[in-house]
């Protein structure tokens, strides 16, 4: 059975070596598995359907990812985030927007 190579294995992708990849267990026979599908349930929970790499276990499962907290700020502008903010509300709500921060 043969098996395929990331694309970015090859040096085609500048910086392809200093790329981390999520490792996963198999909850069997802890062998690594691969990561086959994943349902995005909110944006801060996705689940993960992953297979055993192991031919002799050939264990399928499903585990859960979520987000715990914030070790970083984003490194977008205070600034960027309130005009996204105001570019995304109604002609009322901006000028909500603007009644309470002319209040402040």
């Amino acid at each position: 059975m043969s098996r395929k190579r990331l694309k970015s294995q090859g040096n085609q992708f500048p910086g392809a070596y200093n790329m981390r990849v999520s490792k996963v267990i198999c909850t069997a026979c802890n062998s690594n598995a691969v990561i086959k599908k994943t349902v995005r349930k909110h944006r801060e929970l996705s689940d993960l359907y992953c297979s055993c790499t192991n031919i002799e276990c050939g264990h399928t499962f499903k585990m859960h990812l979520s987000f715990a907290s914030t070790i970083s700020p984003s490194a977008i502008s205070q600034e960027e985030m309130v005009k996204s903010v105001a570019n995304a509300l109604t002609a009322d709500g901006r000028q909500m927007m603007l009644s309470l921060l002319q209040q402040a």
